[in-house]
């Protein structure tokens, strides 16, 4: 029997993108997100509409709209969260997010990628690897993490910062690409 496109995914195999059943998933997602980006300030509101869109969620969840992902069900994220304002979380593949983390504004998330060889991006496949966020985690202002990234525990990573491979715990780091800059 084939993998369903949506288990190619979340396994880091080329798949098909705009599968029936992934688009729906999607249009749901953004629906919710949506709502969530329409709502008032009402917090428990707010908490059930994310609660409805994660697929696991901590409490003390703040996030700042506007806020945007691809289909939310693939987002964990622990207790003690703060995202700022127009964080991009494209959870093609699973998003692990720690406890006590913060993101500046714009912070984006990137699980998705595609075929460095024209040919084969030509198809419309695409790849997806998961992204691991460490708890105590602080990510300043624009910063990007890319597809397959794990950042570790009590790390900070400045703003601005592209994290194109893995950031150890305990450790400043920044840069484009990121690199550690020292210990904490």
């Amino acid at each position: 029997m084939d993998k369903l496109e949506k288990q190619k995914m979340l396994d880091d195999e080329l798949y098909d993108a705009y599968h029936p059943e992934l688009v729906a998933m999607r249009i749901k997602a953004r629906n919710l997100v949506s709502q969530y980006n329409a709502s008032s300030q009402d917090e428990k509101a707010r908490y059930d509409i994310l609660h409805a869109l994660f697929g696991k969620l901590g409490k003390k969840v703040v996030i700042e709209p506007p806020f945007h992902c691809d289909y939310g069900v693939f987002i964990e994220a622990g207790e003690n969260l703060f995202m700022n304002f127009g964080c991009v979380v494209l959870d093609c593949n699973r998003v692990t997010i720690g406890e006590n983390v913060l993101f500046g504004p714009y912070v984006q998330i990137y699980t998705a990628y595609h075929p460095v060889d024209p040919q084969a991006r030509l198809g419309g496949k695409e790849y997806a690897a998961p992204v691991r966020i460490g708890n105590n985690v602080w990510l300043g202002g624009s910063v990007i993490v890319c597809a397959g990234v794990t950042i570790g525990d009590n790390t900070t990573i400045g703003a601005g910062s592209v994290v194109t491979k893995d950031i150890p715990a305990n450790v400043f780091a920044a840069g484009n690409p990121c690199r550690v800059i020292r210990a904490c």
